[in-house]
């Protein structure tokens, strides 16, 4: 899965669109939360949304999933 693919199904699942890259990241958390997307893919668009400006919130940051390097 990637970004425009994530937009697709959160327009699909909210009946809005957004390009709120933190608001996509909270979709894809919920998405991998409901075992909708894999661990792989999760990992991927975290990685990818991250890359565009998406910050984990900070009291969270700490339990990340996702390596930081």
């Amino acid at each position: 899965m990637n970004i425009h693919e994530l937009k697709s199904k959160f327009i699909q699942s909210r009946d809005y669109n957004t390009d709120d890259v933190n608001t996509l990241l909270d979709f894809a958390k919920k998405e991998y939360i409901h075992n909708e997307i894999n661990i792989k893919e999760y990992r991927i668009l975290v990685r990818e949304l991250e890359n565009q400006g998406a910050v984990i919130p900070e009291a969270n940051h700490e339990n990340s999933l996702i390596e930081h390097s």
